[in-house]
């Protein structure tokens, strides 16, 4: 089973000691998927406004459309996780991407909202296993002391997508209409599946993964690696009496409650309450993700140096950029306060960061809590479920808040602002990380005795 591996780890003209680095390539392909999930799923809220026009669509109801993309990504997450845990994700990924990508290009067909909301719903089934199946990627092939760091690279995806969409779509829509915009983000998806297939396998199986790398790879994970190889397996009801997986589900519904507000609403919010035109908006509206891209990086790099130094344990090497990230986040509560236009995009651009920087150290959590490696698409699965209630829930409640307050955003902000207090609460007092448990020798030994 390891032949291809053993050759690499036999060559004589490379050093023994030197590792592969195969695990860079692999959650560049991760990032790049999301980042074709967050184009196609952001799509919507920059064209929104265009198809405003054409479909004569009240607050109340582009709050439903908004939302309709995550009644079925929030309930395929569970069933998303179970199957990557089964199949894997070189089988589940691409079918994930072709899937969505056939229904994005088919929101170029509508003919009103109904069709809007049919379109997303195929949408949001497809993108349900995306992020189930990064963090199962991730948990698979590095080791603790690099998943923060990997996490914020594929989770930086979002913010690239987000960031694309913006230009992208507005130039189309304005130039060419906004049903094209969706056809040729619906292509991209298609390319991405033939890369994927072509570099994607376990680590163990991976022609270009040498026995130094595989080692580093499983050097910290201790007995997650010992339960892989003896086959535990963790029953669902084991899962659902976990409080950590629900703490996991609760602490990403309040985030989501605030994050959802820069996929949905926000394009709306800086076109019809702020004033800017929409060659403006074409021009600044990005900037909260663009600068988003660097925090996420960074606050996975700030959560690994803390857990790779051994001065702090590793809670509080995960919790510090979670907990800081989401309280400054709040800060997006003073931006309906705020006259200046230019001040306002500084709040928002910081409450964007501030969100991100908390978000590699979150997702790293399922392979940190889980009992079992089975089982971390699963508890990723239910701490993605959390996120989806989240987004589902705030677009809705945004609109109906707007249409019986005559369209004042205070409310909404504000709420999105004590969300994020509460989820810091929840990752500080609630959320328990698992101790660091070195690899031992006997299991060490194995690993390279099966390798070689």
């Amino acid at each position: 089973m390891l032949h291809h591996a053993t050759k690499n780890s036999n060559n004589p003209s490379a050093p023994a000691s030197r590792r592969t680095r195969m695990r860079w390539a692999i959650v560049g392909f991760s990032a790049l998927g999301l980042t074709i999930a967050y184009l196609d799923r952001s799509a919507l809220s920059v064209a929104l406004p265009f198809m405003t026009k054409e479909f004569h669509i009240s607050p109340a109801v582009q709050g439903i459309v908004l939302s309709s993309f995550f009644w079925t990504y929030a309930l395929f997450q569970v069933p998303s996780g179970w199957l990557l845990d089964k199949f894997g994700p070189r089988v589940i990924y691409p079918i994930a991407v072709g899937w969505w990508s056939i229904w994005t290009a088919l929101t170029a067909f509508a003919t009103g909202v109904g069709s809007v909301v049919v379109f997303r719903l195929g949408l949001g089934i497809g993108e349900a296993p995306v992020q189930p199946a990064n963090i199962k990627v991730v948990s698979r092939w590095f080791p603790r002391k690099e998943r923060a760091f990997a996490s914020s690279l594929f989770d930086m995806g979002q913010q690239i997508g987000a960031a694309l969409s913006i230009p992208i779509v507005t130039a189309l829509a304005m130039f060419a209409g906004w049903r094209l915009a969706f056809i040729v983000i619906g292509i991209v998806g298609l390319l991405w599946i033939a890369g994927w297939l072509a570099i994607y396998r376990a680590p163990e199986k991976h022609s270009r993964v040498n026995a130094a790398e595989l080692r580093y790879i499983n050097s910290d994970q201790g007995e997650m690696v010992e339960a892989r190889e003896e086959g535990a397996k963790v029953s669902w009801r084991s899962l659902l009496i976990n409080n950590q997986v629900w703490a996991l589900m609760f602490a990403y519904v309040f985030r989501s409650l605030a994050g959802a507000f820069f996929l949905t609403w926000y394009p709306s919010y800086l076109l019809n309450d702020r004033g800017f035109s929409e060659a403006d908006f074409g021009l600044v509206g990005a900037i909260p993700a663009i600068i988003a891209i660097g925090s996420t990086v960074l606050g996975g790099v700030v959560s690994d140096r803390l857990l790779s130094s051994g001065r702090v344990s590793p809670s509080l090497a995960r919790k510090i950029p979670i907990i800081a990230g989401l309280v400054l986040s709040a800060c997006i509560g003073f931006s309906p306060f705020i006259e200046s236009n230019v001040i306002l995009m500084i709040i928002l651009t910081v409450s964007s960061a501030a969100h991100s920087f908390a978000g590699a150290a979150i997702l790293s959590l399922p392979a940190e809590v889980a009992d079992s490696p089975d089982v971390v698409g699963s508890v990723a699965g239910f701490q993605n479920f959390g996120s989806q209630l989240g987004n589902l829930i705030s677009p809705i409640a945004i609109g109906l808040f707007l249409t019986v307050s005559n369209n004042s955003y205070v409310g909404p902000l504000v709420f999105a602002a004590i969300s994020c207090l509460i989820s810091a609460a929840i990752y500080g007092f609630w959320v328990r990380i698992k101790p660091v448990v070195p690899l031992n020798q006997n299991t060490d030994d194995s690993v390279e005795n099966e390798r070689t």
